[in-house]
């Protein structure tokens, strides 16, 4: 009965492989570009926050994440934290 550990690994390991917060698809962004052209490289963020018209989003998690800050729908900074 020990087969389902080395099975879960190895879908934990696919799964994090897959992950769209990367270095290629950070280069892939430029300022400028939409709100839904960014959700179609990187997919939904993880949260958004919004101040003054002014929307910061977040794509991954405290380890490794995209940030992107958009002034109406338009992408105004980028940034990004331990990518590989």
């Amino acid at each position: 009965m020990r087969r389902p550990l080395p099975i879960l690994l190895l879908s934990v390991f696919l799964l994090a492989a897959c992950s769209k917060v990367n270095m290629e698809n950070y280069n892939r962004l430029k300022t400028g570009q939409g709100y839904d052209e960014i959700v179609a490289v990187l997919g939904q963020p993880t949260r958004c926050d919004e101040i003054l018209g002014v929307r910061q989003c977040v794509w991954g998690d405290e380890q490794r994440s995209i940030k992107v800050g958009f002034v109406g729908n338009t992408a105004l900074t980028l940034s990004a934290n331990n990518l590989k």
